[in-house]
């Protein structure tokens, strides 16, 4: 998984930013699960992508 960077984000469309926000809570909840200590970056990553998604949204 490649970090997202805000501008990236801005440039996709609602419909894009929508697929890749559950895309990313699905893996999310993935990871939670198998819950390893090596994937704690992986998972600190994907909370930072989905909160700039979120932030987009407002």
């Amino acid at each position: 998984m490649s970090t997202l960077k805000f501008k990236e984000i801005q440039k996709m469309s609602n419909g894009d930013r929508d697929k890749k926000l559950k895309e990313l809570k699905i893996e999310l909840i993935k990871s939670k699960a198998n819950a390893s200590k090596n994937k704690s970056s992986k998972i600190k990553e994907m909370k930072k992508i989905i909160a700039r998604i979120l932030t987009l949204k407002k």
